[in-house]
């Protein structure tokens, strides 16, 4: 019996853990030399295994561990975490986990490089290591079609963002994450990224903002509380504190808010787009609060006033979000569309919790089949234009 246990469900968000070499391995001779170092990484326990596991991508856990693993079955997201995780850094190794997973897809992004990407200030750097960072993930995933690479793709530099998405689509990646920022110093729906809209929409590939789109919402001054030996969950990488989960959405929120009220997804029907990882709750009311925004500013600002569809449709028909397994799933479609949430696992991240299907399948009791089917099948499929 699979963790799925015969039913039908794709897997929204998943993680490769990168070993130190994993830019540098598939980098061209010249990016080599401007590529930022995994080695500083520091997030407790994780570090350590980085370290273990040095040199080892070519090749798995060792077979005795690889036997262990495998033997938890149906009961794998009990397991350990991290890279100790079955499959955690080697594709075909993440084939046996997907076996006993049960699920039709997994899409599968980085774990550390969107911070080393994301957050440099050198064009060249940035460009470099998004390359090197995509024909790796590409090469995770080859080994299994039930895999889905996500690459990523700056925007500042509009050229050079042709160019790497371009190679991105040519690996047959599935989505590309993009960072929350204003690109360039230009709202995301300036003409210049208009390119990149067109670009996915005709590919019928997603953009994507998740957790490492943008920096912690809370910067460390508004952790200096002043309480010595007081503890906080905050490390590196994607390990947040509680004062981080309140405000995690926001650069997410703005984001998508100003793409929408620039009308790029007005002006690209086609285009879709995915929330992964940043929670759902907060949804609902940036749905209303759109809604409001073209109906009361539809004189002043008269572009609004030509949408033919408004805010909540668009978000219907083309945004996707994974709820936290905490939140309330069922309430949430409540409150605004069933087509709005994807199922996912952050496997083999500690967040995602040991039994994210059983507290799923919890918060949606009593509603009804076809609600539950979109959740776990249905709007996967939309997000990634899926026939049949």
């Amino acid at each position: 019996m699979t963790y799925a246990a015969g039913r039908v469900i794709r897997d929204a968000d998943s993680h490769l853990m990168e070993l130190p070499d994993f830019l540098t391995r598939n980098a061209t001779a010249t990016e080599r030399d401007d590529l930022p170092s995994l080695d500083d990484i520091r997030l407790a326990d994780v570090s350590v295994h980085m370290r273990d596991y040095r040199g080892r991508t070519d090749h798995g856990h060792e077979p005795a561990m690889v036997d262990q693993l495998v033997a938890l079955g149906d009961g794998l997201t009990r397991g350990p975490k991290w890279h100790q995780a079955l499959g955690a850094f080697n594709g075909p190794e993440r084939g046996l986990a997907l076996d006993l997973l049960g699920f039709q897809q997994q899409v599968v992004f980085s774990s550390f490089c969107a911070t080393k990407i994301f957050e440099t200030r050198d064009p060249k750097m940035m460009y470099a290591a998004a390359a090197a960072h995509n024909r790796s993930m590409a090469e995770f995933c080859s080994s299994d079609e039930r895999l889905w690479g996500v690459a990523m793709v700056p925007l500042d530099q509009p050229d050079r963002a042709q160019t790497t998405l371009q190679e991105a689509l040519e690996l047959d990646l599935r989505a590309i994450w993009i960072p929350s920022r204003a690109p360039g110093g230009r709202s995301p729906g300036h003409p210049d990224h208009n390119f990149f809209w067109r670009t996915l929409s005709d590919a019928e590939v997603p953009f994507i903002q998740h957790v490492g789109s943008s920096n912690l919402s809370i910067p460390d001054e508004w952790m200096h509380d002043g309480i010595e030996g007081r503890q906080t969950a905050r490390g590196g990488a994607e390990v947040i504190g509680s004062k981080d989960l309140t405000v995690i959405f926001q650069a997410a929120q703005r984001f998508i808010s100003v793409l929408v009220l620039d009308g790029v997804l007005e002006r690209f029907p086609k285009l879709k787009g995915g929330v992964i990882e940043l929670g759902a709750g907060w949804v609902p009311d940036t749905i209303r609060r759109l809604d409001h925004a073209v109906d009361i500013w539809g004189k002043s600002e008269p572009h609004l006033a030509e949408f033919e569809r408004k805010p909540s449709e668009q978000f219907r028909q083309q945004l996707r979000f994974t709820p936290y397994p905490f939140e309330d799933v069922g309430q949430l479609i409540i409150e605004s569309s069933p087509e709005l949430y994807l199922f996912s696992t952050d496997y083999p991240h500690a967040e995602g919790g040991r039994d994210p299907l059983r507290r799923f399948d919890t918060a949606l009791e009593g509603h009804a089949e076809e609600q539950r089917q979109l959740f776990f099948e249905g709007n996967f499929q939309t997000l990634y234009s899926m026939r049949g």
